[in-house]
């Protein structure tokens, strides 16, 4: 049994999602495969607001943002680390000092956070939504409108098809076209045609995909839904009729404090405005004639991508299985580099502290990716390797985990120099250090391309080292692999790193 297959399922999930304008947090009980939501936690901490003119989230934002942390971490203990997932959005993937934050926002939950990128976040948004609609046939086209990102979907069933993120959203729109809390014809005119200019890129290929329903998700659509309601316009269902109406009304009140009349919360009335702008730019863009709210969004598909994985139905390992193919890797010689590796890994975990269901996982899928980047060509391929694992969009990954999976691909041969891990967190380095050495060490062993069964190794780590025994006489029979062992040996002295064979 693998370190990321537990024994027994844990019985409760939690899902923590750090957006631009809110902070969500979900905790369920997954039975018999099904997931029940217990509680449903949220808060406006406004993160995307606190990015000052350099990126760089202020003290302020930050400490909101570890106030409601706190909170949400009281509920959180005592569960297990499979059984948890905290996300950071749009905010975080544009702040300079991310990796800052994100530091002080472990130590307060802990538990690790992840920055996901655009399309990832489509992707969950989907897997949220379609969970809590009626399983119908026929596509669906979803959007999420959130603080700094926006994100378009076009899916069947639970299966995405088409997943988009726009760089726009109800705070950063609302900073931009209603920074005074003015509802003007003139600024809404300029966020609705913003909106619009942003949806040029996707308009032409969503309009021709098509689909036979329209679905919201998320506060800014909740509340435009909720308002049409309340003003009798339509039942909650939002159409282009009811959007018009409601366009003419909120330039008529002209300040968004009024907005309280129609029902609209304190906390969300500054950035009703901006929301409804969004919306009535992809209304109009992509030509949609109604669209009604969903209750799922990020946070639900976050539980249901952490239920897959705790059953076995991990979309990273169909991810990993869609690059092998699509990059025409030799899969037989990957699965025995990654059965030499983690022959290795077993033996060293404890000793390097490698013996987390991550470490284990980055280093098989590096193991049967190693080879990706002979696509494009012989020369110098673990960097072009290293560079597609590094910003395709990769579902189910993490930007972090993204990040590691390339640094041990571009690591695994020839020289062994420190700029294989420039630009990575001082700490995370020597955890990456030790896993390049393995991925190294099997493929050394597996270059024969034989995929003859590795022999029974000796490992003895050290902090700057390993001694390999190997059985008495099997070295002698292969003077090529006594020579791959003697150069690597200089590489990796060059880190400091000494490999001692014993024969």
């Amino acid at each position: 049994m693998t370190a990321n297959s537990p024994a027994t399922p844990p019985e409760l999930l939690a899902a923590i999602d750090m957006g631009s304008n809110s902070f969500h947090m979900v905790v369920a009980r997954l039975v018999h495969g099904e997931i029940r939501t217990l509680e449903k936690m949220g808060e406006k901490v406004q993160l995307g607001a606190g990015l000052d003119r350099y990126n760089r989230l202020t003290e302020e934002a930050q400490e909101r943002a570890m106030a409601c942390l706190s909170r949400f971490a009281q509920r959180l203990q005592g569960m297990p680390p499979e059984a948890v997932q905290v996300v950071g959005t749009n905010a975080l993937r544009v702040a300079r000092n991310t990796h800052e934050f994100m530091a002080r926002a472990e130590e307060v939950l802990g538990y690790p956070v992840e920055i996901i990128a655009g399309r990832e976040e489509a992707r969950l948004i989907y897997l949220g939504v379609s969970h809590t609609l009626s399983d119908d046939s026929g596509r669906r086209l979803v959007i999420d409108i959130g603080g700094g990102s926006t994100e378009f979907i076009i899916g069947e069933r639970f299966e995405p098809q088409e997943l988009e993120s726009l760089h726009m959203g109800c705070v950063s729109f609302r900073n931009r076209y209603f920074p005074d809390g003015k509802i003007t014809r003139k600024q809404m005119d300029k966020a609705v045609t913003h909106a619009e200019q942003e949806l040029l890129n996707i308009r032409q290929n969503f309009r021709t995909k098509g689909w036979q329903s329209a679905v919201g998700s998320s506060g800014s659509i909740k509340a435009i839904a909720s308002v049409l309601a309340s003003l009798k316009i339509t039942d909650g269902t939002i159409t282009l009729k009811a959007m018009n109406e409601l366009r003419k009304r909120l330039v008529d009140m002209g300040k968004v404090e009024k907005l309280a009349d129609l029902g609209v919360r304190a906390d969300r009335q500054s950035i009703f405005p901006a929301g409804f702008a969004i919306l009535m730019g992809a209304f109009q863009s992509l030509q949609i004639e109604e669209l009604t709210f969903a209750d799922g969004a990020l946070r639900e598909g976050l539980l249901y991508d952490i239920a897959g994985r705790i059953q076995h139905e991990d979309v990273r390992e169909r991810t990993i299985q869609a690059l092998q193919e699509r990059y025409h890797v030799d899969q037989e010689h990957g699965g025995a580099v990654e059965e030499t590796a983690i022959a290795a890994w077993q033996q060293v975990a404890d000793a390097w502290a490698l013996n987390t269901p991550a470490d284990e996982e980055v280093l098989r899928w590096a193991c049967r990716l190693h080879e990706i980047g002979l696509t494009i060509s012989h020369s110098q391929y673990h960097k072009h390797g290293a560079y597609l694992l590094r910003y395709s969009d990769l579902p189910g990954f993490s930007q972090q985990f993204q990040r590691d999976l390339a640094t041990l691909v571009r690591g695994h041969r020839r020289k062994f120099s420190s700029a294989i891990f420039e630009g990575l967190d001082p700490e995370d380095i020597p955890r990456l250090r030790y896993l390049c050495v393995l991925v190294r060490l099997a493929v050394l062993l597996q270059h024969p391309r034989n995929h003859e069964q590795p022999p029974e190794l000796h490992l003895r780590p050290s902090t700057n080292g390993l001694t390999v025994e190997f059985p008495t006489g099997w070295l002698d029979d292969r003077p090529l692999t006594l020579a791959d062992l003697e150069n690597e040996r200089d590489y990796l002295a060059k880190q400091d790193f000494n490999l001692a064979v014993n024969i």
